[in-house]
């Protein structure tokens, strides 16, 4: 694993909730966060968005709500499975989070999705951190 790729360490990634990163495809950026599935230290990676509207994020910075054991849409109450990220409940039912590629390896997660190099932790730098949300530059 080349160590460019390293996201973060295993221990960082909780148990109950998301680690937020973001990641570029070019230029542009891409929020991702990271789960924890159970107790054996594989780790998923989704895109941050619902797919009902892909303007809603799932972790706002502080971590994606999780009830049950599922990941959590606060906006639409819409319920996703940590393992493959299918919708189980709410307006998106049926569909799936979009899923980015990583590895656990060395005690870390490590990015391997080639769409992306990883930027760093945290939201990316167009949000607004005041409303959660993308900066619109429209005017409207």
């Amino acid at each position: 694993m080349d160590e460019r790729d390293r996201i973060a360490d295993l221990d960082a990634v909780p148990d109950d909730g998301t680690l937020l990163c973001t990641v570029r495809d070019g230029f542009d950026e891409e929020e991702v966060i990271l789960t924890r599935l159970g107790g054996d230290g594989s780790v998923t990676a989704w895109r941050n968005f619902c797919p009902h509207w892909t303007d809603v994020r799932l972790d706002k910075g502080s971590g994606a709500s999780v009830r049950d054991g599922e990941l959590l849409c606060a906006k639409h109450g819409a319920t996703f499975r940590p393992g493959d990220g299918e919708c189980t409940h709410g307006p998106c039912e049926g569909a799936a989070l979009d899923a980015v590629d990583v590895t656990v390896a060395d005690g870390g997660v490590f990015l391997t999705d080639d769409r992306y190099e990883f930027d760093g932790l945290g939201p990316a730098s167009d949000v607004d951190l005041s409303t959660g949300g993308r900066i619109d530059f429209s005017g409207n």
